[in-house]
């Protein structure tokens, strides 16, 4: 057996057990911050901190606004994708809204915090303003916590699926702009094009739905844009430029101006109208053309009256032999729609104009230069339903006078404009069909005059021709039996 010891500690003891240890301590702390030097304190701290501190299974990334001098895109791509993320729980944001913009941009503040969910995993941003030390400006940032074992995930798939769906964002948010040379380019417009460019907002109503054109042409028009969107990766494999050619062709206020400004609006592709009598020669044009933006439609309306101020290539040789060389020429055209040129950026669609197909240079119309051509007949029975719908609010078989009209709009000419115009006349829906009933037979009446008036005249002609001919032959029959008898 061993003795038994008690061991027992009174308040008094302890006390002194304790504020020795504190003077000791305060005696250490004034030593050690007297003694040794701060750069070796503050390591030693940070060492004994990282000890006693467990691991976080955590980690942050911090994406600073600016990398050097330059705009960091991941920034500026959060800054867009975590508008669609903020949730009821936010409880601060920064609103704010642009001239030319339609729609209002928020954002999180300082402090604020938003969870998102990709692929089923969780992560955490954060929004961070400091004063940068050098500068005194203030700095900006986002942090964005996950768990380690995500760190490929992040790397590999999220950021890159932050970055596109922003460019998605952007793209539907945006305004669609209508440029032009004749526009003067001023410090408000948010246009991205230079080269002189100046811009507005297209905000032309247009789309494929109002169109009064064909339902299966329209489709046939809305499935060859897609088809081209999707086709990156295949116009690389092939060795094309990524790019596509529409000539629009038919008889005025078929609704040529409406289809583009409907393709802009469906693509959210920036429009640029250019005028060929405005340029001065090749190099100009050349310029201009490089000056506009990737996903845009260049669009050169009445191509068979500019031709009047494009050159030949036969006078386009006489003239250089000449020297002069101050006009556009058509194998400059050519040469950046379908040559070399033609190459610089991706997603452009070209689309040309014109009253009269018959006109124009063969060398402009194949494949390569126009890939489409789509013809803006007459209206029909079936673009008249549509006008009607858009107009008046009906559906078209809803009238009984709409039947009879499309009957009549189907055996004669008549234009989408024309009607659009019979429409407006009143506000009483009988009164306005009544209207296009009497509208309508007046111009069948009158084409088939007009008709009627063209055969007797080629009637007539081919008379003539026919009795000059008799005449000719009788004469040439006698100067040859004189010539016998001789």
């Amino acid at each position: 057996m061993f003795p038994s010891s008690n061991f027992s500690f009174s308040p008094s003891s302890l006390f002194s057990a304790y504020a020795s240890l504190t003077g000791f301590l305060m005696l250490f702390r004034s030593l050690f911050n007297d003694i040794v030097p701060e750069r070796l304190r503050s390591y030693i701290t940070d060492l004994l901190n990282r000890f006693f501190t467990p691991k976080s299974k955590n980690l942050t990334m911090v994406i600073d606004e600016m990398i050097g001098f330059k705009r960091n895109q991941v920034f500026d791509a959060a800054e867009v994708y975590l508008r669609n993320k903020i949730g009821p729980e936010t409880a601060r944001l920064r609103v704010g809204k642009l001239p030319k913009h339609k729609h209002f941009t928020i954002s999180i503040v300082k402090g604020e915090e938003i969870l998102d969910t990709f692929e089923n995993c969780e992560l955490r941003w954060s929004y961070i303003e400091s004063e940068n030390e050098r500068s005194g400006k203030e700095k900006r940032s986002y942090e964005l916590t996950f768990e380690k074992k995500l760190r490929d995930k992040v790397m590999n798939s999220y950021l890159s699926h932050v970055v596109a769906e922003s460019e998605e964002i952007k793209r539907n948010l945006r305004a669609v702009k209508l440029y032009s040379k004749d526009v003067r380019a001023s410090k408000d417009d948010d246009g991205m094009a230079g080269g002189g460019w100046g811009c507005i907002n297209l905000e032309h109503p247009s789309t494929f739905e109002t169109l009064a054109m064909d339902p299966g042409a329209k489709k046939k028009i809305i499935d060859d844009l897609e088809r081209f969107l999707k086709r990156r990766e295949f116009y690389k494999r092939v060795g094309k430029a990524w790019k596509r050619g529409y000539l629009l062709y038919g008889p005025p206020g078929t609704g040529k101006s409406s289809l583009i400004a409907a393709m802009a609006n469906y693509l959210k592709f920036d429009v640029f109208d250019l005028d060929l009598s405005s340029i001065y020669d090749n190099a100009q044009l050349k310029s201009i053309l490089l000056s506009t933006t990737n996903r845009s439609i260049l669009v050169i309306e009445d191509i068979d009256c500019s031709s009047a101020e494009v050159v030949d290539r036969e006078a386009e040789y006489q003239e250089y032999e000449e020297g002069y060389h101050g006009k556009v020429t058509l194998s400059g055209l050519l040469n950046f729609i379908d040559g070399l040129w033609s190459s610089f950026g991706d997603e452009r669609i070209i689309v040309f104009t014109t009253n009269h197909k018959e006109r124009l240079d063969p060398a402009l119309l194949r494949p390569g230069r126009m890939d489409v051509h789509i013809n803006m007949s007459y209206c029909t029975g079936l673009g008249f339903r549509t006008l009607v719908s858009n107009y008046l609010g009906l559906d078209g078989l809803n009238h009984p006078l709409c039947e009879e009209i499309e009957a009549l709009i189907d055996s004669t000419e008549v234009t989408p404009a024309e009607l659009a115009e019979e429409l407006m006349q009143d506000d009483d829906t009988d009164v306005v069909l009544r209207g296009v009933v009497s509208f309508v037979e007046n111009r069948k009446f009158e084409t088939s005059k007009t008709k009627e008036l063209e055969d007797s005249i080629c009637k007539l002609h081919d008379g003539d021709e026919k009795h000059n001919g008799s005449k000719k032959k009788k004469k040439g029959k006698g100067k040859g039996k004189g010539k016998a008898l001789g």
